[in-house]
């Protein structure tokens, strides 16, 4: 596999608020809401909308907002490939639960179920 400690890196310095503008326009202009992309993210993550803001407002970077997660016991169940990488073989802890988030994003946004996107 490719080097990725770049891109890894990245990643890690990216601010989450500098993402969500466009998690949100990708989600509303495919006919699914705010509430059910909060959903995704609090299943992911475990952030309610409060503590979401919260890390929205201190410009958290990806590396403290995966940090400061509970994620998910089933996201080794989300597979796939998100911005040409398969996410089950992504080696950076980090850039793995980034690219998660991404998939799990991606499929709201293409009209997925939500029981199947949250894995039920």
């Amino acid at each position: 596999m490719n080097d990725t400690s770049k891109h890894d890196e990245r990643i890690a310095n990216m601010t989450f608020a500098s993402v969500y503008p466009h998690y949100v326009k990708k989600v509303e202009s495919k006919g699914r809401t705010l509430d059910e992309l909060h959903e995704v993210i609090t299943w992911l993550t475990g952030f309610d909308e409060t503590k979401l803001r919260a890390l929205i407002d201190e410009k958290a970077t990806f590396q403290t907002f995966f940090q400061r997660a509970n994620i998910n016991p089933n996201a080794y169940l989300i597979t796939g490939v998100i911005c040409g990488y398969r996410v089950e073989e992504i080696k950076n802890p980090l850039t793995q639960k980034t690219r998660y988030l991404d998939k799990l994003i991606d499929e709201l946004a293409k009209g997925r179920k939500m029981e199947k996107i949250l894995r039920a």
